[in-house]
């Protein structure tokens, strides 16, 4: 059975060319690039290369690149280490209630723990944040505003610069979370406003593992692990040299194709949009197709679950997900169409799909072909489906 993967947001195939660029690294070039003998500097010299890459891709100077290990490790570098520099327990942070988990629960943890304020802010039918209520939540102590470039969920491309120009304006430190935007669409940490942005190398055909943290020069953190001082004082331990060269290969590859696949996913995406609103009763595309990243589609399917959905499509050999796969286990609605305004019946019937790099138009038509059967076959033993 041919199997068809449509889970890109979740993770991503390491590209055959990144997995070169990395293999010698592992037995090879294996020095420890803060020892100060030959072997141990080519592995130096590889790490600092990949910041050039790293750096191109955001619009910044290497120096200000911080490596980390994923995602989740840069957001919470960047929320805590802004927030611990200026004082817990007297800071206001900003954010929105459709962020990733490494986000909020970096903002709970903050209020739980130090009594830190933490403003929630609410957003549109299309998971849309309105600058002008960022602009209305900043106070006197304000000590960070973070909202995500585009949503992992349903793809919406949030007003990042006109937050920037916000922040800015009133000296507010600002945090997007990047992790699906970067390498997917253009991304420049000046034209956006932005002080920290947080990056991930396994959505953008890289290695799990490894991340950046961009860091704009004269932006203070005080650092969430200690040791030897490493990536200039901002994270200690040992650089994870196999996985930072495959993240600047990985970028590479995106920034030299990234036009030609916007425009490709972006067409399979919409041929998918149309065909299931015209071929399925009831399905509710979410998120903005206006402002969206060009590979993702989320739609709910009114009167079944998303889980039994998802189900139906492996046994059809299709990988897709109901949400995040960071609460894939969850078996509440999701918070991100939640905050949408999404009817809970609704919500739970949610499926996304996200296209990458392999996927092609005998994917879609897999899926065009096998969806409605699926959906009409779980709509007959639903309880929630009204009577034919």
């Amino acid at each position: 059975m041919k199997r068809v993967y449509m889970d890109n947001n979740a993770t991503t195939a390491v590209d055959a060319r990144v997995l070169e660029a990395m293999r010698p690294f592992f037995s090879e070039q294996y020095g420890n690039p803060s020892s100060p003998y030959g072997p141990a500097q080519a592995a130096r010299a590889a790490v600092d290369a990949a910041r050039a890459p790293v750096a191109r891709a955001l619009g910044c100077g290497a120096e200000a690149v911080v490596f980390t290990s994923g995602g989740t490790e840069s957001d919470n570098l960047a929320i805590k280490g802004v927030v611990f520099a200026r004082g817990a327990g007297s800071a206001h942070v900003i954010t929105t209630r459709i962020e990733h988990h490494a986000v909020l629960s970096s903002c709970e943890y903050l209020e739980r723990r130090f009594g830190t304020r933490v403003t929630y802010l609410p957003v549109d039918r299309h998971g849309w944040v309105n600058p002008d209520d960022v602009e209305r939540a900043c106070e006197e102590d304000t000590a960070l505003i973070s909202v995500m470039f585009a949503n992992n969920e349903v793809g919406t491309i949030e007003p990042i610069a006109e937050i920037g120009r916000i922040a800015r304006a009133r000296g507010i430190p600002f945090h997007t979370d990047a992790v699906q935007a970067v390498g997917k669409v253009p991304v420049s940490v000046d034209e956006l406003g932005v002080d920290l942005l947080s990056l991930s190398g396994h959505k953008l055909y890289g290695p799990k593992g490894v991340g950046a943290l961009y860091v704009r020069p004269g932006t203070v953190i005080d650092p969430l692990s200690h040791g030897g001082g490493h990536e200039r004082g901002a994270r200690a331990g040992t650089e994870n040299v196999p996985g930072i060269v495959g993240l600047g290969a990985a970028l590479r590859l995106c920034l030299d194709e990234m036009d030609t696949e916007r425009r490709r996913l972006a067409g399979l995406v919409g041929r998918m949009e149309r065909h299931i609103v015209e071929r399925i009763p009831d399905a509710v595309p979410n998120g903005r197709a206006d402002l969206r990243l060009p590979g993702t589609l989320n739609v709910s399917f009114r009167y079944v679950e998303g889980e039994s959905v998802v189900l139906e499509l492996d046994l059809a050999g299709i990988a897709a997900s109901t949400g995040s796969a960071c609460t894939t286990e969850s078996t509440a609605p999701s918070h991100v169409l939640t905050a949408m305004g999404v009817e809970p019946n609704c919500a739970q019937g949610s499926v996304r799909f996200s296209l990458g790099r392999q996927n092609t138009d005998t994917d879609v038509d897999l899926l065009l072909d096998v969806l409605p059967s699926i959906i009409a076959r779980l709509r007959s033993i639903s309880p929630l489906a009204p009577p034919r």
